[in-house]
């Protein structure tokens, strides 16, 4: 929700460095202060920094008992209002109108960011308190991040006229011809590459393998009119934004050429055309023992510390659902994975099976490249929204003026309470503003559902990883009759010539296509790491019991394996958080007593 400037004689700032004066005193371990601090019904997320977790504390109960187990070890200190953030500025949020602003804060093992949300006080702001705030580990004390003041000079370069330049040592530190990194990472896009990217300006030898011959492919291989469904300013990568210049909705080779081009500019150490065959764990040694093969049959193990698997929130592996009498079709099968242009199915009869973001585009790319009839088996209610205004109403926060990752901070500072009534208020909004196009969907026979407790595709995205669609133009097409919807309780069964329906007419067909989306990642460390370890890490992706994404950006079960993925934005934010989590298991930097999460 976009924040609106109030008109008041109050100054932020005043109030914010007041609270912040307020705040210090409570860290010192007077929590009697903490009634001055946080609201009653408030809320304290903490990432790392207290906690050594992703924890949320409810109310003044469960806030002064995290607190009380955490501050000995922690030992807070020097806390202040940032000044390299954002200044605290007025904003309405959830109809409430708030002061929102960043301090900084010392540990016992490094520095850290938070954010707060003070419910404003208009009769004494002074002393408005804290519905929210968010409590985030951002640097380890002796390995931090080598840019600004600590950046390196580069003097050794221009007065090294017979040794290696820097060329030299770029090619052989990617080379490992003589020892083997401490992180590797399996995945080559935006999650691999942003991570990657953390690791190595904290100081972590690192090595990013993908199968693609180039770095992006995995976006360059993807259908022909594919963009980014979010706006620019929200999908910047850490250390360099996209520039002024680039379109609103990046097209997907620009992107792909932008990965490249990271990877090279934050000096990533990458081998492309190398698949990742799969590891063992060697329990006593603490090493993984990695085997790699690469395009020209060579192989290699590599024996690393720490295995990331960045292939994305999903495995890759297609789910292909049993539908009877398929296997007797004549024409063509695809799972959606597989398409990459409707070119070659002009003048065909396609029939598209999912109804989610892939089937849209999928049925839209034939559509529009010529096919003679194009068909939208439709098998569950889809959540759709438009692109504009209604899609991007989600992160319109990205538009306000803050840098991107100091937005990142304020979205993560949303408890999943506050979120889950935030996705209510604005799903029933943009609702309203779709309704013209809902109600020809209706009419069409496409069947809608905006989450089980009506969140929208944002919440859809975060519990399942689909179910929605943005519109781009498909819904317009499906609401005139241009692709015909089928609901799939009409079905009958797949004949060779295409799809018999219960009423006993036939939908012809040349073509089929099954965007009925991919398994869960838990059955690509299946296939890669074995049963034991994909049953001791279990699911991954989708809230657990304390709304933490599962096995995702952080600890999972199994010693010195991690999982990364997600859009741009969560790569952005979480990979600082993993990469301290990395970090601090390589070089020992951890509390002394804090071993999981705060009770």
């Amino acid at each position: 929700m976009q924040a609106k400037p109030l008109e008041s004689p109050i100054d932020p700032v005043a109030a914010y460095t007041a609270w912040v004066e307020r705040l210090a005193t409570l860290m010192s371990a007077k929590l009697e202060a903490l009634p001055e601090v946080i609201e009653p019904a408030g809320y304290w997320k903490d990432i790392l920094a207290f906690t050594w977790a992703r924890q949320t504390f409810a109310g003044h109960d469960e806030i002064r008992r995290g607190l009380l187990a955490s501050l000995g070890a922690v030992k807070p200190r020097d806390i202040r209002a940032s000044v390299s953030r954002s200044k605290p500025r007025f904003a309405k949020r959830s109809g409430r109108s708030v002061i929102e602003g960043f301090f900084d804060f010392e540990t016992s093992i490094g520095s850290g960011t938070g954010f707060a949300r003070l419910l404003l006080n208009e009769c004494h702001p002074l002393h408005s308190r804290a519905w929210i705030m968010l409590t985030t580990l951002q640097q380890l004390s002796g390995y931090e991040e080598r840019l600004g003041a600590n950046r390196p000079s580069g003097v050794e370069y221009s007065m090294n006229f017979a040794g290696d330049n820097w060329l030299d040592k770029r090619r052989k530190a990617a080379s490992y011809a003589d020892h083997d990194p401490e992180v590797l990472i399996v995945g080559g896009a935006q999650s691999g590459l942003i991570l990657a990217a953390r690791l190595v300006q904290r100081g972590v030898d690192t090595l990013v393998v993908e199968k693609s011959r180039r770095l992006g492919d995995v976006w360059r291989e993807r259908y022909h009119s594919l963009t980014l469904h979010n706006e620019v300013w929200a999908n910047s990568l850490p250390y360099m934004p996209f520039p002024a210049t680039w379109p609103t909705f990046v097209p997907k080779d620009k992107l792909a050429g932008w990965l490249e081009y990271y990877a090279e500019a934050m000096e990533i150490n990458t081998w492309t055309s190398t698949e990742f065959t799969g590891a063992s764990y060697d329990t006593a040694k603490r090493l993984w023992s990695a085997r790699l093969k690469q395009s020209d049959g060579s192989e290699r193990t590599l024996d690393v510390k720490h295995l990331v698997l960045a292939t994305g929130g999903v495995s890759g592996v297609p789910k292909t659902p049993s539908m009877p009498g398929l296997d007797t079709f004549a024409g063509e099968v695809l799972h959606s994975s597989a398409f990459t242009s409707g070119i070659a199915y002009r003048g065909k009869h396609a029939i598209v099976v999912g109804s989610g973001t892939s089937g849209h585009d999928v049925a839209q790319d034939l559509f529009s490249n010529g096919a003679a009839r194009v068909t939208m088996v439709q098998r569950s209610p889809t959540c759709v929204v438009s692109l504009v205004p209604s899609g991007t109403m989600v992160y319109s926060v990205y538009s306000e003026g803050p840098p991107p990752e100091d937005v990142d901070l304020l979205t993560a500072s949303v408890p999943y309470p506050v979120m889950r009534e935030a996705y209510q208020w604005l799903t029933k909004k943009t609702c309203g503003i779709d309704k013209p196009l809902l109600d020809a969907l209706r009419t069409a026979g496409f069947e809608l559902r905006f989450g089980e407790d009506d969140t929208g595709f944002h919440m859809l995205y975060l519990r399942r990883g689909g179910g929605y669609y943005l519109n781009v133009g498909c819904s317009d097409l499906i609401a005139t009759g241009a692709i015909r919807i089928v609901q799939h309780r009409n079905v009958e069964r797949f004949s060779p010539c295409g799809l018999q329906l219960k009423d006993g007419s036939t939908v012809p067909a040349d073509l089929v296509v099954l965007a009925t989306g991919f398994d869960n990642q838990q059955e690509n460390v299946r296939r890669l790491l074995g049963d034991e370890i994909a049953d001791r890490v279990g699911p991954i992706w989708g809230f657990d019991e304390n709304h933490v994404m599962r096995n995702m950006w952080k600890r999972t079960p199994q010693d010195g394996f991690w999982v990364m993925g997600g859009s741009l934005i969560d790569a952005r934010l979480n990979s600082t958080f993993l990469a301290l989590e990395i970090l601090a298991e390589l070089r020992g930097a951890r509390y002394a007593d804090l071993h999981g999460t705060v009770g």
